[in-house]
């Protein structure tokens, strides 16, 4: 399946920043929108501004942290757009502090939503990809996973690092399938997560959202986004030894 014809995607952590961003992208191209995220008044909103463009919108109440729920939600929501072409896993934090200084739980607040939520979103898109025998899957993981990053994003970047390594494995698994899997390293993008970061290297929101969508669309298996100046970053931060790409985080 192409892209052209993926037309019904589900996004998590949709009512801001990137996973927002990318549903006004999908929207305006008119296809069908599943929308999850905690804070429904905000998701009901957006909804509401997407509806005109989007041929169809479905929303539903997501806490990523709460898994027992998540293959309920996302069953609901195919069964709501018949059936998934794309899954989007999108929500997460940003939360952390210096391991070690007495504020373990924003760590594992942190590892908690980014990893074993995702997991818990990747377990429920994939038995739905699984049942209907095709479906593309999208992890937005960070620049961060690539090498680990000190004291307070210590705890984000080994959560990406995991999320990334299962987009591997299952890249693997479903080789030559009608299952795609992607996964995405966005650098510096200004949403809420970023916020109070200052670096010459941010990439403003709509164009980060637009590499974004582009990289999806293509159905790229790895992707620094935006391309410039992440994919030289990256490859950078994969290849040269630690005594000098420690001088890069």
């Amino acid at each position: 399946m192409s892209a052209t014809t993926r037309q019904k995607i589900l996004i998590t952590g949709a009512s801001s920043g990137l996973g927002e961003g990318m549903a006004r992208r999908f929207a305006a191209d008119g296809r069908s929108l599943a929308l999850c995220a905690r804070r429904t008044d905000r998701l009901d909103a957006l909804a509401d501004e997407l509806r005109p463009t989007a041929r169809r919108v479905a929303t539903a109440r997501l806490d990523v942290t709460d898994t027992d729920s998540v293959p309920g939600v996302f069953t609901s929501l195919a069964e709501q757009l018949d059936g998934l072409d794309r899954v989007i896993v999108n929500a997460g934090l940003g939360k952390g502090a210096p391991i070690g200084t007495g504020k373990a739980a924003a760590n594992i607040e942190t590892v908690q939503t980014n990893l074993v939520g995702a997991l818990a979103q990747i377990e429920a898109a994939l038995e739905i990809f699984r049942a209907q025998d095709h479906g593309h899957l999208v992890l937005i993981s960070s620049m961060s996973a690539i090498r680990g990053l000190p004291k307070s994003q210590a705890a984000y970047s080994a959560s990406k690092a995991g999320l990334s390594a299962l987009g591997q494995g299952l890249q693997a698994e479903f080789a030559k399938s009608p299952i795609t899997v992607s996964v995405l390293l966005p650098g510096y993008i200004e949403t809420d997560i970023n916020r109070g970061v200052k670096t010459a290297m941010m990439t403003n929101t709509d164009t980060g959202v637009d590499a974004m969508v582009a990289a999806i669309e293509k159905e790229s298996s790895w992707a620094p986004v935006p391309r410039w100046p992440w994919w030289p970053i990256a490859t950078a931060l994969r290849y040269l030894p630690s005594e000098i790409s420690r001088r890069l985080v």
